[in-house]
């Protein structure tokens, strides 16, 4: 089968390329930079110049597709503005689900979203059906094109899929080597009590329920929380990571609301500068909210089942960053 899959040179697109490459797909992988992607394709995947808000280049990427897996996304940082992630992860995204629909050959669409839909769950895990609640600029976006989405899977010009994943890490993240790398040098300060809950899933248990959503009739029309089996307390996450990285575990706690409120001063003085600011609210949200899910949908209707306990996936991240210099 053709496969296009956007964000193919992100962390978990990467990943999703090899896998579907090593089961005999031909995957073509859209990208805006397509001379940086050497590494996705001695992975076996086709690259293709392109950019979601370019029509054009998304008729070409899809000719002959038979399946789109669309990850490609801008995430948060401070010097990005509301209407930029709009324009991405909003208007991108219905600038694809147009191309797939006049394709002609698209037989399945799986839009990956993010569990942070959600907002704050509190310490109750929540299911897909609870409120929607997006808390930041990013969150709205990504749910104005699940929205997108969703409106074309229910009015049958697609066969849709929608998948929220969660805090995603493993072998070439890069996202989460900030939190790795203060505790391996002990300047990581937890905000608050740390009790707050986090719900994190290894990037190959991500892949294995990605796939599931592609492949499994039970999904079509369906969305879906892809994360691990259960959410932990930022305190507990840490001392794994500390635990691993065989130092001390971080000690002491310092109040968040004074870390929230020089995040908001950073931004005001960084963004009209275009600056990516070092501290925003967004990771002070963090040491906030909690974010706990149920995968009874997923285990139910897909046979989805995380196999990477926490430990044994933080230490094949840790493995990766230390043989590529990065701890």
């Amino acid at each position: 089968m053709r496969v296009l899959v956007t964000g193919g040179t992100g962390f978990a697109g990467y990943h999703l390329c090899r896998r579907l490459a090593g089961s005999g797909h031909q995957v073509v992988a859209l990208a805006r930079q397509p001379d940086a992607a050497v590494d996705l394709e001695k992975a076996g995947g086709e690259i293709i110049g392109g950019d979601l808000t370019d029509p054009g280049s998304l008729e070409r990427a899809l000719d002959g597709v038979e399946m789109v897996y669309h990850l490609a996304a801008v995430f948060r940082r401070g010097d990005l503005s509301a209407a930029r992630m709009q324009q991405i992860n909003a208007q991108g995204t219905r600038n694809l689900l147009d191309a797939a629909h006049r394709s002609g050959t698209v037989r399945r669409f799986v839009h990956c979203s993010t569990v942070g839909v959600h907002g704050d769950t509190g310490r109750q895990p929540v299911d897909e059906e609870a409120p929607l609640r997006p808390g930041d600029a990013y969150q709205r976006s990504k749910l104005e094109g699940e929205m997108a989405a969703r409106d074309y899977g229910r009015d049958g010009r697609l066969k849709v899929v929608i998948f929220r994943p969660g805090g995603i890490y493993g072998p070439r993240d890069m996202r989460f080597l900030k939190l790795f790398r203060s505790i391996h040098r002990s300047r990581f300060v937890m905000l608050g009590s740390g009790e707050v809950l986090y719900q994190m899933i290894y990037i190959d248990d991500l892949i294995d329920g990605i796939l599931l959503c592609g492949t499994r009739d039970e999904a079509l029309g369906r969305t879906y929380i892809l994360t691990g089996e259960q959410p932990v307390t930022l305190n507990h996450l840490v001392e794994v990571i500390a635990r691993v990285l065989e130092v001390p575990p971080p000690g002491g706690h310092w109040p968040v609301m004074p870390a929230y409120l020089a995040g908001m001063m950073c931004e005001l003085i960084c963004r009209p500068l275009g600056v990516d600011p070092p501290l925003h609210r967004r990771r002070v949200d963090f040491f906030r909210k909690s974010r706990a899910f149920s995968i009874a949908r997923a285990r139910k209707e897909l046979g989805f089942q995380p196999r990477t306990d926490l430990e044994t996936g933080i230490r094949r991240t840790v493995d990766w960053y230390r043989k590529e210099g990065y701890l």
